[in-house]
């Protein structure tokens, strides 16, 4: 059955970088599309990156040019990696896999907190 994990959260102070990683349990390439989510007090999940089978990718406005979605087909994995942290970018962050067909599943992680001091 598939599942999401997602690793390497922690508290960085801004200005750092810090790698997410999410270890995908199933196919890897029976999902469509692979994408990092956030989720901060009070604030609705919004999208930080997303990378399809093809390698195409869609950032938030909020993080282009710090942040970089990638995977590794291998090793089952998708990271993002964080450069260039601000306060604002603290959060719990979610992995999200979708698969389009035969129907449209969406599958989460738990999630990791993401914890940028000033």
């Amino acid at each position: 059955q598939e599942r999401l994990v997602e690793s390497g959260g922690g508290l960085v102070q801004a200005g750092g970088s810090l790698r997410l990683s999410c270890a995908v349990f199933g196919n890897i390439f029976s999902f469509n599309a692979l994408g990092w989510y956030r989720q901060a007090p009070g604030i609705q999940r919004e999208l930080v990156a997303a990378i399809t089978n093809g390698g195409s990718t869609n950032y938030g406005d909020s993080v282009k040019g710090r942040f970089t979605i990638s995977r590794d087909n291998a090793k089952n994995t998708a990271y993002l990696q964080m450069n260039s942290l601000k306060p604002e970018d603290t959060a719990v962050y979610y992995c999200n896999a979708v698969r389009l067909y035969p129907q449209r599943m969406e599958y989460w992680g738990q999630g990791t907190q993401v914890t940028v001091s000033s």
